[in-house]
Formats: structure tokens, C-alpha cells, sequence
């Protein structure tokens, strides 16, 4: 790899950096997909104990570069993206992947087809974190930023690809205890505000 290879996907990722999230920071600005994605990392590196057959590294790649796509298309919400958003982002991430140098390629495009099969404990790991990752956002910014829709999401939303593991399903269920004091904190406040 050149130089100006190595540079020109820098540039790209660093894309990542400005595609802002529906999430909102408890500061008071949108989060962006590098932190989400960054936070996915560091969630599965404080589990990596709880799931010691995971390939730790893989993990770490897979929730690094996992929403790479939305370098070129935005964050579309879930509740909002569409399956032809999806083709479209699947398709230029895919672009991108076949021009990177070897082997990179070829490892990042064996990684992605890990995580669209969904097959792997890694990449059940990585969808249940990626998940996760939104509703503790969420919780940690003032509920008055969430849509209406969002109340009942967040008690539901990646409970399902939780599932497979007691070590998620009992993490998940305590992120449903932070929801639940967040709307309750939010619920009080307003009331003290009348």
C-alpha cells in the first residue's frame, strides 16, 4: 500500500467523525457514528471475559467499521430506514471495501459477510452491542430529545438479538432499568415544572 493509499482511506473513515446520529449526547449535540461506534468497542472489550471463545479482535474490527456504509449514506433511523436504503448502503460500503488494497479487502469483506449472516457468536455479539449502544445513549441524553415512538423503543429495541446470551439478556434488562428511571426523572421534572 502506498502512501496516499493509506491516506485516502483515513480521509474516508474519518467520515465517520462527521455523520452525526439520530442519538443525542447528554451535552447537548448529536453523537456521531465514530463515537457510537468507538463505545460498541470498548461495551465488547469489557465483556470479552464473558464471552471467552469470541474472537476479540474480530469483535473490536467488526464494531469499529460496522456502519462504515453510513460514511456515504447518513444514519438513516431504524424506524425510518427502508430496505432499499439498506441495498444502497450495503452496495457503497461494498465499493468501498473492493477498492482497498490487499489484504484488506478481503478481510474486511469476509468480516461484513460475518456480520449479514449473522451466524457467529461475534457477529450476534456485535448486533446485540450496536443495539444496546442506542438505547443507553438515550438514556444518558434528556428524554425530551425522543421522538414519541421512542418510549416503547427503548424497552424493546435489541431485546431480541439479546437473546441468545444470559450475560445480554441480564445487561439488557438493566438498561431497561436505566429507561425506566429516565422517563421517570423526565416525568417528575415536568410535573415540578407545572
Amino acid at each position: 500500500m502506498t502512501p496516499n493509499d493509506y491516506l485516502s482511506i483515513l480521509h474516508c473513515i474519518a467520515g465517520l467523525k462527521e455523520r452525526t446520529r439520530h442519538a443525542w449526547m447528554k451535552s447537548g449535540r448529536q453523537e456521531s457514528v465514530a463515537e457510537h461506534s468507538w463505545r460498541m468497542a470498548l461495551m465488547a472489550y469489557f465483556l470479552h471475559d464473558q464471552f471467552p471463545a469470541a474472537d476479540l479482535t474480530r469483535v473490536l474490527l467488526m464494531a469499529l467499521l460496522h456502519d462504515m456504509g453510513e460514511v456515504f449514506t447518513g444514519d438513516i433511523p431504524t424506524f425510518e430506514k427502508t430496505d432499499a436504503d439498506r441495498a444502497r448502503e450495503h452496495e457503497l460500503r461494498d465499493t468501498w471495501i473492493d477498492a482497498l488494497p490487499a489484504p484488506y479487502s478481503a478481510e474486511v469483506r469476509a468480516l461484513f459477510a460475518e456480520m449479514d449472516a449473522m451466524e457467529t457468536e461475534e457477529a450476534r455479539l456485535i448486533k446485540a452491542l450496536d443495539r444496546m449502544e442506542a438505547v443507553i445513549t438515550h438514556n444518558e441524553c434528556d428524554p425530551s430529545t425522543w421522538l414519541p415512538l421512542e418510549y416503547e423503543l427503548q424497552h424493546t429495541y435489541g431485546v431480541k438479538e439479546a437473546a441468545f446470551s444470559p450475560v445480554l439478556r441480564e445487561l439488557r434488562a438493566a438498561v431497561n432499568d436505566e429507561v425506566d428511571a429516565a422517563i421517570a426523572a423526565h416525568h417528575a421534572e415536568e410535573h415540578h415544572e407545572t
